[in-house]
């Protein structure tokens, strides 16, 4: 099983303030949307950022 996770796609999305959502980026490793996510809800802005596998 963990290489089925290894080789998981995972997807950042974000909400804005009217509830629509967006595909930000796909990337190739949770660790890497993790930290996408993380860096775009660090810049203050009101909408909401998850990780999602693909």
């Amino acid at each position: 099983m963990q290489a089925e996770q290894a080789s998981q796609r995972w997807v950042v999305w974000r909400q804005d303030d009217n509830g629509n959502r967006y595909e930000v980026r796909r990337c190739d490793t949770r660790a890497e949307a993790e930290q996408l996510a993380a860096e775009m809800e660090a810049r203050g802005h009101k909408q909401l950022y998850w990780i999602a596998p693909l």
